[in-house]
């Protein structure tokens, strides 16, 4: 499907941030070299030859942040929820000493729901949270892709989760990209869905891949106090 057919603006009200990030427009201030981890599942890995988002990420914060050294660190494992990605903080995000963690969570609670219980998924994003509260870094959780694999008969499980996962951001003060609902409104402007993945149902498709990087590309750097 061609770019110029579609509508490629993400809503403000979609991807604006709440919360400033400090620590990341510290970094970027004082000319350091600047990390970033990003930390999920297939979505943050990669899946079926699609470029994920974090080098995407990586490109658009080097261009709109000119000069800086700016490195976005890959450390998702496809298939993985907050439980296990959690139990690799230690080394996969804390030790990095990034200035910013994106952490991607939520898809998998709901594609394979008989593997998991919401409950202990929230319980291990709160702890999460907690754990990097009081760190010099930057938090923001990304919430579900909308494809097929995750709506259809599923879709008021991952209603909930994308509420809870709002709500555990909120207790903790950090800042939701607000995926889910992102795509949601691309499907609403006559985006199909079938054209939102990459035709297994699950991961995100090129355009929506793309275009995902950009807004929260756009999200990081129009943060409240981001100017550097």
């Amino acid at each position: 499907m061609p770019d110029a057919t579609l509508p490629c603006d993400a809503p403000r009200d979609q991807i604006d941030f709440k919360y400033p990030l400090p620590h990341f427009a510290e970094s970027l201030k004082h000319g350091r070299k600047t990390r970033i981890v990003a930390i999920g599942s297939s979505s943050t890995a990669g899946a079926d030859g699609v470029l994920p988002f974090p080098p995407r990420l990586e490109m658009l914060l080097r261009e709109k942040f000119y000069g800086r050294m700016i490195d976005v660190i890959n450390r998702g494992i496809g298939g993985q929820e907050a439980p296990e990605e959690l139990s690799r903080f230690e080394s996969d995000v804390i030790g990095e000493a990034p200035s910013l963690v994106i952490w991607q969570v939520g898809t998998n609670a709901i594609y394979r729901n008989q593997d998991y219980n919401p409950d202990d998924v929230i319980a291990a994003i709160t702890a999460g949270l907690g754990w990097l509260d009081g760190l010099p870094m930057d938090v923001v959780l990304m919430d579900l892709q909308y494809t097929r694999a995750v709506v259809g008969d599923k879709i008021e499980l991952s209603k909930v989760m994308v509420s809870r996962i709002s709500d555990a951001a909120e207790k903790a003060k950090v800042n939701v990209f607000h995926r889910f609902a992102l795509m949601h409104c691309w499907n609403e402007a006559d985006i199909p869905l079938a054209e939102l993945d990459d035709g297994g149902q699950l991961h995100t498709s090129e355009w929506a891949t793309k275009y995902v990087a950009m807004a929260l590309s756009a999200a990081i750097a129009g943060a409240p106090q981001m100017a550097v």
